[in-house]
């Protein structure tokens, strides 16, 4: 599956332009026309970035960012302002709020996508749809893992488990926060079944010398631990 671009702008004209410069990128779109909308697709899945409009009904881009920055869940989620504000002392309330980067409007959609691809790249998003560590090769496309060219066979939840193991290296993540970032917030599950899902990942990888990678963090939880 191609990486997942969160748009939240109010005005329907300026939308389907930001849906089709981002769709030509190869990126999905998820679109939300105000905050509280873009609240209620957080809960559901969580994108490789968000593009959001200042100046959107009821809360607004500014504080829908700052939220999004104080959220767990969605602290590290990068974030492009857009605004037909101009103003310096505008652009540096923008980003304390905690956004990556900041356009103004009329933008270029050219320069949209641009900045969208880089910002994704810092952030350690897949590159063409391949996540690759460790000799561990994730197809985001086929849904596919392999190692060495050898196809590993996991379930969609081992997958999703995965990706964002590797797509954060080193990182401790808690049961909880696998709970919401792997199931999904509407999702109710033991925290149990964390542990039974990194098992049969560990038994996948296992024949291939892997599963050490895959690592109990005391007190905390699991983490994906490069050996360099």
């Amino acid at each position: 599956m191609a990486p997942s671009i969160l748009i939240v702008e109010d005005e329907p004209d300026i939308r389907d332009l930001l849906k089709f410069t981002i769709t030509r990128g190869g990126y999905d779109v998820l679109e939300a026309e105000s905050a509280e909308h873009a609240l209620q697709i957080l809960d559901l899945k969580l994108p490789e970035l968000a593009i959001i409009d200042w100046m959107l009904p009821g809360i607004s881009g500014v504080d829908l960012a700052n939220k999004l920055r104080r959220e767990e869940l969605t602290r590290q989620l990068p974030i492009i302002m857009l605004t037909a504000r101009s103003e310096e002392i505008d652009k540096l309330k923008s980003f304390e709020s905690g956004v990556d980067d900041y356009m103004t409007k009329p933008f270029s959609p050219r320069e949209l996508l641009a900045r969208t691809k880089a910002l994704l790249r810092r952030s350690g998003a897949p590159v063409d749809n391949i996540v690759e560590l460790e000799g561990i090769c994730l197809d985001l496309q086929s849904h596919e893992v392999t190692v060495g060219g050898a196809k590993v066979h996991i379930g969609p939840t081992e997958f999703r488990l995965l990706e964002l193991l590797m797509r954060h290296p080193n990182r401790a993540f808690d049961r909880s926060q696998l709970l919401d970032r792997v199931w999904g917030r509407s999702v109710y599950v033991e925290e149990r079944t964390v542990d039974v899902h990194v098992l049969r990942l560990r038994k996948a990888l296992q024949p291939h010398g892997l599963d050490r990678l895959i690592q109990t963090v005391r007190g905390i939880g699991y983490r994906f631990s490069p050996s360099t």
